[in-house]
């Protein structure tokens, strides 16, 4: 093990402490704000995120968004491979995906322009941590490399750090939205 991945460990641990207390304190309302930046992107295909363990919850927004235009879940296909997002409506029959997120019974993929990214913790220059697999790092790039695409991290105000250990290939967010406010980058 390597310095960098021990202090992204201890970042990590520190991020998942200030995320469980963030949510146990339950913000009722934190998907509204989610929902208010999407509306300014009405139509545009996205894909959120079923929430797992202690991550915010995006699927209030995601289904008022599903009412305007395509919403998926990502789908993982495997280890050092990108997410694939299938197709999503809030009624739609689920089952266990990979980490016990959900995803849809049916396949059905596209390419969002827009992501709505779960995260471990985020820095005030867009910087994010995730669970360190590496999937949204490879699917931003990706996606991007194809056309622009919107990266939106969600995520409790608590979880926000003041510097992040990152490397090269981890992928800058455009926006983080909190249950308080929006920051752009």
């Amino acid at each position: 093990m390597n310095d960098l991945t021990e202090i992204k460990a201890a970042a990590r641990k520190a991020a998942f402490a200030r995320r469980k207390a963030a949510f146990d304190a339950g913000p009722a309302a934190a998907a509204g704000r989610l929902s208010e930046v999407l509306a300014g992107y009405r139509g545009v295909p996205l894909s959120g995120y079923m929430p797992i363990r202690t991550e915010i919850d995006p699927v209030p927004a995601m289904a008022e968004a599903a009412a305007h235009g395509p919403v998926g879940v990502p789908v993982i296909q495997g280890a050092g491979q990108p997410l694939r997002f299938s197709r999503w409506t809030p009624d739609g029959p689920l089952k266990d995906g990979p980490f016990g997120a959900k995803v849809p019974e049916a396949d059905d993929f596209f390419d969002p322009e827009i992501l709505v990214v779960p995260l471990v913790a985020f820095d005030a220059a867009g910087g994010r941590l995730g669970y360190g697999g590496g999937f949204y790092d490879r699917t931003i790039e990706g996606l991007r490399s194809k056309r622009p695409t919107l990266a939106i991290g969600f995520a409790f105000e608590a979880q926000e750090a003041e510097a992040l250990p990152l490397e090269i290939t981890d992928q800058p967010l455009d926006m983080v939205v909190t249950e308080s406010r929006v920051l752009t980058f």
